[in-house]
């Protein structure tokens, strides 16, 4: 039984993949820590946690009443999800690391953006 979102998978997941991208992106050249490297680590907290403006996504949406409300943060923190995708191929264009590096990350990003789809679908019926 499920007794609080970090009792969650997909929001365990989430915190993992938060900690693999950190620590890639501490390999950034530092004339990319106020950008590229800012934008990255905001779209991937933003997936388990509650640190945008317009509210929260996995935790924050578990802790609400209705289900359409949680349907709505789950579908924000796929939202962050697809950002984190983009940046993510911005830096393999910019060729920052070779593409193995990358591809670390990319089987926990489509293993959560499975996860939340079927949350998602779930809430809808």
């Amino acid at each position: 039984m499920i007794k609080s979102y970090r009792d969650l998978i997909v929001w365990q997941k989430s915190i993992t993949l938060v900690e693999q991208i950190y620590s890639i992106v501490y390999r950034f050249p530092k004339n990319e820590e106020n950008c590229l490297s800012y934008q990255i680590r905001k779209s991937v907290i933003s997936i388990p946690s509650n640190n945008l403006p317009d509210g929260s996504q996995v935790a924050e949406g578990y802790g609400r009443k209705y289900t359409a409300e949680y349907s709505r943060f789950l579908q924000f923190a796929r939202g962050s999800l697809y950002e984190l995708n983009t940046q993510l191929e911005i830096v393999k264009r910019l060729q920052y690391f070779d593409n193995e590096c990358i591809k670390t990350v990319e089987p926990i990003v489509m293993e959560i953006k499975k996860m939340l789809n079927s949350m998602i679908n779930k809430l809808k019926k």
